[in-house]
């Protein structure tokens, strides 16, 4: 590929320096991860795609020096944060596939000292699909193995995906 042409990372690079996107779950925490806070942010790509972009900080590691945690990060069903989080529903899986195939799987976390940053690039949803839901954060990583949901622990975050205005 010629230097000069553009590539899928330098438009992708070209949205996060926008700062702009089409929609963002505002991220909290539980009453137990308090300090946990933070947003997961979607763009609409000229590539079909969405490319997420999430930011958090205060996740549980933070009061260990030089420690580091990965964290199952989800789409879940409903965009209903309120009595911790239980009425978030399932992932969401519009295909009813089995975990991890999941259009609301993601990528996990890595937490350094409480604040971890991930970019990536995803076709299995439009931002329609996802506007309402909500952005679950987990206390352990994700094991892509069980079934139905990974294996994560207790849902240490949570955000509603609104539209970005």
């Amino acid at each position: 590929m010629p230097q000069n042409e553009l590539t899928p990372a330098m438009a992708f690079t070209g949205l996060l320096l926008q700062n702009h996107p089409d929609a963002i779950a505002w991220i909290s925490g539980d009453a137990t991860d308090s300090t946990l806070n933070g947003s997961v942010k979607f763009y609409q790509t000229s590539y079909g795609g969405i490319l997420v972009e999430a930011q958090i900080f205060g996740l549980p590691d933070i009061s260990v020096p030089g420690s580091s945690n990965f964290y199952a990060m989800h789409i879940h069903e409903s965009g209903d944060c309120s009595d911790h989080f239980s009425h978030t529903g399932l992932h969401y899986n519009p295909g009813n596939t089995d975990h991890p195939d999941h259009a609301g799987d993601m990528p996990p976390l890595l937490g350094n000292q409480g604040y971890a940053f991930s970019v990536f690039y995803d076709k299995r949803f439009t931002l329609q699909d996802i506007i309402g839901r909500s952005v679950i954060i987990h206390e352990k990583p994700d094991d892509f193995t069980s079934q139905p949901a990974g294996n994560a622990g207790n849902k240490i975050g949570c955000g509603r995906i609104e539209r970005f205005v």
